[in-house]
């Protein structure tokens, strides 16, 4: 649709008039979205032609309290340049917002957790922007008040676009290994926010073809459908999910169906290394119903009950070094109940983990425990009870300053005995200097009990050890502390990159188990610079990584340089 004009709009907050250009609704909407536009337009002519100040709206917190109400509510979803901003009257970027399809204000719509007539809240308006943040296809979000009349308050939800199409090639390099890859995905197909993607790509472990399609609200619903397939040079994998999940703290209810089916290479590391390989075939599967009194005194407590399936088999592969010795193979199936408890707060914080754009750190304690049981007379291999906890937790200890700590464990246990036992523990801390320098500490310990070679824990230079090859250790236990000294710059270069950058030191170690050899033993660490890049208008905006590492007392097998290029979800 052609974009109707603008026009002119008393929007709160600021207490100011301003012109917002909106897309078509359907005729009824827009007759009403007209009206109250239009007594905005005339309130805001009728105080400049008095030469008096406007005033200022209420904010939701004032709404809330005086026990107003929603009324109309409209969304005005926005392209991804504002050609209102010199900066960003371009030709290219008038061009970008030509070639793009804007995202479908239904789309926004079905995702807002408030409606006409819903008393106001203010914490419905913080969870419905951060969870609308969460799209990628979304670069900005904001929701304020038009008009409030009679106890009831008009919204507006305006948000903005980012280019959502990703078209092209890749290349990385960590650890001393590379990996590069093509593909076409679009993360907002159409403006519908369905996401799909047809790629090829390379790395150390396989060569491959790949597919994905995912509708996190399919037909208009908080229904969420998922689809993948991989033709692999070593193998297929193949994953497909129908889930309806607690999509927001006070959701009542939620149930699902999931399942994986993968074959593959797999492959035991000593010192970055390969020291022998197998064939793994695996299948997973899970169906759960579950139920919650939503959000009470700050609480979300949820219960669900389900089956679960996973089923392993391991060989030798024809023409490859085989291990000493393979993993057990099992086939485990039964039932389950799973408990969650979710506290309510939540710290919105900038230039943490991204630059220039609002985080949401969870503060409030986060758990959830599963407990299932095994049954031969539903397929499985043997009787065995399974269980995973976690837990996190996070504080402000001063103002600013971020510390979060999660902790995770997950088993079976056979006979009385316990296996594939996995324990881990990670905090960090998050110390701003000014507003663009932060300190950053992280700290992490694992540990495997009675485990297969599958379960060996892995450090190198693609997993926190930045200044050594990939994989370069391997054991039953694990520790990592990394220490950054961060810089966010204020450079916005051509309206598209944010740039910033990073001192590290890197300090770890793995150890025990049949993995330890005496090829790379004891502690290891590493300094080094780096680059944060990141393209804050694309729906793919990942950090950009541009390091140097220097190992530190590395042996002869490891390079006095690591070069690496690799993207991450964090800074």
């Amino acid at each position: 649709m052609e974009p109707v004009a603008a026009e002119a709009a008393y929007l709160g907050g600021a207490g100011t008039g301003r012109l917002t250009a909106t897309r078509p609704t359907p005729a009824a909407r827009g007759r009403r979205v007209r009206v109250v536009h239009a007594v905005g337009g005339l309130l805001a002519l009728t105080w400049q032609a008095l030469g008096m100040a406007q005033p200022a709206l209420p904010d939701f917190a004032e709404l809330e309290a005086a026990g107003a109400r929603f009324g109309m509510i409209h969304v005005s979803a926005q392209d991804v340049f504002d050609l209102a901003d010199p900066k960003e009257d371009k030709l290219l970027f008038r061009w970008a917002n030509a070639l793009h399809v804007q995202t479908r204000p239904g789309v926004i719509e079905r995702a807002l957790l408030f409606k006409k007539g819903d008393p106001v809240s203010q914490r419905l308006i913080e969870e419905t922007e951060r969870l609308l943040r969460a799209n990628r296809y979304l670069y900005d979000v904001r929701i304020q008040p038009v008009a409030v009349h009679d106890g009831v308050v008009d919204v507006e939800v305006i948000t903005r676009d980012t280019w959502s199409l990703d078209v092209g090639a890749s290349v990385g390099r960590q650890g001393g290994a590379s990996s590069s890859g093509v593909q076409m995905r679009d993360y907002n197909l159409l403006g519908t926010g369905i996401s799909a993607s047809l790629g090829r790509s390379k790395t150390v472990d396989r060569s491959g073809t790949e597919f994905q399609i995912a509708d996190p609200r399919a037909f208009g619903s908080r229904v969420s459908l998922a689809f993948s397939h991989a033709a692999n040079s070593d193998g297929r994998r193949s994953a497909a999910s129908v889930v309806r999940p607690f999509y927001a703290l006070d959701a009542r209810w939620a149930a699902g169906a999931s399942g994986v089916r993968d074959d593959r290479i797999d492959a035991v590391y000593d010192a970055g290394r390969v020291t022998g390989q197998y064939r793994h075939r695996s299948r997973q599967a899970e169906v759960f119903g579950g139920w919650s009194d939503g959000l009470v005194d700050g609480w979300a407590r949820r219960t669900s009950l389900g089956l679960s399936l996973q089923d392993d088999a391991y060989a030798p592969e024809p023409g490859l070094a085989a291990p000493p010795r393979l993993p057990r193979e099992q086939q485990l199936r039964g039932p389950f109940v799973r408990f969650e408890w979710i506290e309510d707060h939540y710290q919105r914080e900038l230039n943490r983990n991204l630059i220039g754009r609002p985080e949401f750190f969870a503060l409030g304690l986060a758990s959830t425990v599963q407990l299932g049981r095994a049954l031969r007379g539903l397929g499985s291999s043997e009787d065995a009870w399974q269980y995973s906890a976690s837990v996190s937790r996070g504080l402000e200890p001063l103002p600013g300053h971020t510390w979060v700590a999660a902790a995770k464990a997950s088993g079976e246990v056979v006979g009385g005995q316990g296996r594939h036992q996995r324990f881990a523990l990670q905090a960090q801390y998050y110390l701003p200097q000014s507003p663009r320098w932060l300190a950053y500490a992280g700290v992490s310990v694992d540990a495997v009990r009675r485990g297969d070679p599958v379960d060996a824990l892995l450090l190198g230079g693609d997993n926190g050890l930045r200044g050594y090859p990939l994989r370069y250790q391997s054991g039953t236990r694990r520790a990592l502390l990394a220490l950054e000294e961060r810089f966010y710059t204020d450079l916005y270069v051509w309206q598209l990159f944010r740039v910033g950058g990073a001192a590290f030191v890197d300090i770890g170690r793995a150890w025990g188990g049949e993995g330890a050899k005496a090829a790379a033993p004891g502690w290891l660490s590493d300094v080094g610079v780096g680059l944060r890049i990141v393209s804050a208008r694309a729906a793919f905006s990942n950090v950009l990584h541009l390091d140097i590492a220097l190992p530190l007392a590395a042996g002869g097998d490891v390079k006095k340089l690591q070069f690496l290029v690799k993207t991450k979800a964090s800074f």
